[in-house]
């Protein structure tokens, strides 16, 4: 073939797209490894494999697709003799997953290749990235990346970094990228911790503001400069954990504003309609007239129990006749004859 770069372009297609090749192309690539073609790849086009390779998904697939056909040397001899990084290559990779979780979409070519080259000296990574092709301000800019992040670091570390709105407006501004490889490669507790509540804390507070300022025009605030700083004040105290509920940021935009709350209205006693009154007019005639038909029943009933003659009582049974009696009232009788 007259473009043998594609020996190490077929295997990184295969390894991004997880295919098997081809009987027909894997003879030809037999074939092409059996003639030595791969040392004839020129210097520019490995270097282009090399870029293209630090933004590809999986990196590490590739190399070591490269390795395994001792295509690695085409790149570069002293690459293949110590090895790509791939532990750096590795928490890069994890990086960038905690990265889209966080909804970043990041470019992470620069520290890529930094990573790829990480078991070699800085004079080595010159000497490879000159002999890949790469312009002198290719090479100047991609040994520079690791410099410019760490000086990044120290300033987010600093004095100047500690109110978190401070460190999350700063990081706002920092290449995405030397964000990720500050997390991949930086063993300052201080500046990590940071960088995590940026991601996972602080920024998600920052895509929900608009809510604030919804609060805040409900208060009846009309939108403005002040309205706006309100806004940011609001943000700031959050980020130190205030105004977590509605009700906690209603307190503090009526402080920040002098939006005092409505005095409550006394609930006037409701008189009742007119038809009402004929209801319970009608209602108490109605109880009433039940009340004195119920009394008129019993007074009939008493005066029918009156009327109703008595029964008879039982007689007494006849007593035996008591002869002494009879005799003293004969003797009575005959005593007044005489």
């Amino acid at each position: 073939t007259n473009q043998p770069v594609r020996l190490l372009r077929v295997l990184r297609f295969a390894a991004r797209m997880g295919f098997k090749i081809e009987q027909r192309t894997q003879e030809w690539f037999d074939l092409a490894i059996e003639r030595n073609l791969q040392q004839t790849i020129a210097p520019e086009d490995a270097g282009g494999e090399l870029r293209a390779v630090a933004r590809e998904e999986r990196p590490s697939v590739v190399l070591k697709a490269w390795e395994e056909h001792d295509l690695l040397e085409a790149v570069n001899p002293v690459l293949a003799k110590k090895h790509p990084a791939y532990d750096a290559i590795g928490r890069l990779m994890k990086v960038r997953e905690d990265l889209f979780t966080a909804g970043f979409r990041p470019r992470l070519a620069a520290p890529m290749l930094l990573a790829v080259l990480g078991r070699l000296k800085e004079r080595e990574q010159a000497n490879v990235l000159s002999r890949a092709g790469f312009r002198a301000a290719e090479v100047e800019a991609a040994l520079g990346f690791e410099e410019e992040a760490f000086e990044a670091q120290k300033e987010l570390v600093g004095r100047k970094m500690n109110a978190p709105i401070d460190a999350l407006r700063f990081l706002e501004k920092l290449p995405l990228d030397q964000v990720a490889y500050l997390m991949a490669k930086s063993n300052k507790s201080a500046a990590l911790s940071k960088i995590r509540a940026f991601l996972n804390k602080w920024r998600p507070i920052r895509i929900a503001l608009p809510g604030v300022a919804t609060e805040l025009e409900a208060l009846g605030m009309p939108r403005g400069t002040k309205f706006d700083q309100i806004v940011e004040q609001v943000f700031a105290m959050q980020l130190t954990g205030r105004g977590k509920t509605a009700e906690e940021r209603e307190k503090i935009l009526r402080k920040l504003t002098g939006i005092k709350e409505p005095a409550k209205k006394k609930e006037k006693e409701k008189k009742p309609s007119k038809g009402a009154d004929k209801a319970h007019a009608a209602a108490a005639m109605g109880d009433a007239a039940h009340k004195k038909h119920a009394a008129a029943k019993i007074e009939a009933t008493k005066r029918a129990a009156k009327a109703k003659p008595a029964p008879p009582k039982p007689r007494a049974k006849h007593a035996v006749p008591d002869s002494h009696g009879k005799g003293t009232a004969s003797g009575k009788k005959s005593h007044g004859r005489k």
